[in-house]
């Protein structure tokens, strides 16, 4: 693939370059004739998925469990990605899957996940979501008082208990919408005890913002303290969950301090200028499962839960996802200002999400162009192909090796955890980007279009 680097033409020596980890396999792909054929049969941007790394990411963090002699399992935060095909690996696998509403509960159903591999999460659950997942055996993360009555009158009409977890505000994070006080949470162990017929205590869980492993030990070694309460109460309370927060490491560090420290208001189109604060981290010296290395060895978490009999749930979403796809854009024209260019591409900002937190999404993308290139380095922002000022898909001055042209490609590495599909929208009539599932296993590739969610 052709790496952006260098100056532009015209003086623009653009931002600072930050280049996405190296992957030899996906580039052996991208090298060859496939991008340009799927652009041209599916006539626009669209997604790559490459399900057997989102199988090795989930098995990677299994394998930290075993050797932390810990019991426990891993659930995909559905909301990283809506395409089928985890679906499917996950009921294959009988992994487990994160949902938090009614659509992904019947989605995860529909693909063959079982009830009792699903997790329910999300604040205030609506009644036909709590009726489905007692039903069919889901495990419930109850957020609030009220909300514990909701699950109680669903399981007396269903005639079967609910399994819940029930969440607890982090002390660390008393800040948060998400999760019961201290208070709140002795008088939900208590109404559980009274009605032991419609529910299961099995645990507790928290959801806990940030990616710092030993707040999140910290605040696990205060759920296995739980537990233990409640079983003197008689709960089973035998399994906590710690939710998400394992960061994905998207660059090296040399260039993401680099980048932090000289990027400025000129390397962006407009003079755009970002909060680094806002940035996602996109170098992290720790991620995916050895994030979980890393919270099971703080304050002695893997042999506590050990000690205690309590087994560990985990939810990860981006992880999961890390290197299992890329977006492909089409270039559909270039234009030219003082010192950078803007590219205009064949769909829009909303198929890359970060903008939702008013950030972007910074690994650069990658030029495959449609002949041999020739000239100069090129600096250019990359723009969306609606009327939109706002619709940028780089604010930033990429450096590309030549200038784009119309009909090359842009490729924006690992998009796979939350960029593709948290905003998409068919504004202006413009089609979703499909998503593309490649099979590489047995020494060939072979694509197909992943089947969409159910309705």
């Amino acid at each position: 693939m052709t790496q952006a680097t260098g100056a532009a033409a015209g003086g623009s020596v653009g931002a600072p370059p930050l280049p996405a980890h190296p992957d030899p396999q996906l580039d052996a792909i991208l090298d060859g004739a496939l991008p340009h054929e799927l652009s041209y049969a599916l006539g626009g941007p669209f997604h790559l998925l490459l399900p057997e790394r989102f199988d090795a990411n989930a098995a990677a963090f299994e394998g930290v469990l075993h050797e932390a002699g810990v019991e426990g399992r891993v659930y995909y935060a559905k909301k990283a990605n809506k395409a089928a095909v985890w679906m499917d690996r996950c009921a294959l696998s009988g992994r487990g899957v994160d949902v938090a509403g009614a659509g992904e509960l019947r989605d995860a159903l529909g693909h063959g996940v079982r009830g009792e591999h699903l997790v329910v999460t999300g604040p205030a659950k609506a009644g036909d979501l709590l009726r489905v997942a007692v039903l069919q055996g889901c495990l419930i993360a109850v957020d609030a008082l009220d909300e514990l009555e909701n699950v109680l009158a669903q399981a007396r009409t269903a005639a079967r208990p609910a399994r819940v977890l029930l969440r607890r505000l982090p002390p660390a994070q008393p800040h948060s919408r998400f999760g019961v006080d201290g208070g709140e949470l002795k008088t939900a162990l208590a109404r559980c005890a009274q009605a032991r017929d419609a529910v299961v205590v099995e645990g507790f869980s928290f959801h806990l913002s940030g990616y710092d492993p030993s707040q999140r030990a910290s605040a696990a070694r205060e759920l296995v303290e739980l537990c233990l309460k409640a079983r003197a109460m008689g709960h089973r309370a035998d399994r906590i969950s710690i939710g998400g927060g394992f960061a994905v490491d998207y660059t090296d560090a040399g260039h993401w301090e680099a980048f932090l420290r000289e990027q400025r208001p000129e390397h962006y189109h407009a003079g755009r200028s970002f909060d680094p604060a806002d940035f996602y981290p996109y170098h992290s010296p720790v991620a995916g499962a050895a994030a979980l290395r890393a919270v099971l060895a703080a304050d002695g978490l893997a042999g506590r839960l050990r000690e205690a009999g309590v087994q560990l749930l985990l939810e990860p979403g981006r992880a999961l996802l890390d290197r299992a796809g890329c977006t492909v854009f089409r270039v559909q024209g270039v234009k030219d200002r003082d010192g950078y260019g803007i590219v205009t591409v064949d769909g829009s900002s909303l198929s890359l999400s970060e903008q939702w937190f008013d950030s972007e999404y910074l690994p650069d993308p990658v030029l495959l162009p449609r002949h041999e290139p020739h000239g100069e380095p090129y600096a250019a922002c990359v723009g969306g192909a609606t009327c939109l000022e706002s619709d940028m898909v780089s604010w930033r001055k990429v450096r590309f090796p030549t200038r784009p042209a119309a009909g090359d490609l842009l490729v924006y590495p690992n998009t796979a955890g939350y960029q593709m599909d948290s905003n998409e929208s068919p504004f202006h009539e413009l089609p979703l980007p499909p998503k593309v599932v490649l099979d590489i296993a047995g020494g060939t590739t072979r694509w197909r279009l992943d089947r969409p969610p159910l309705a």
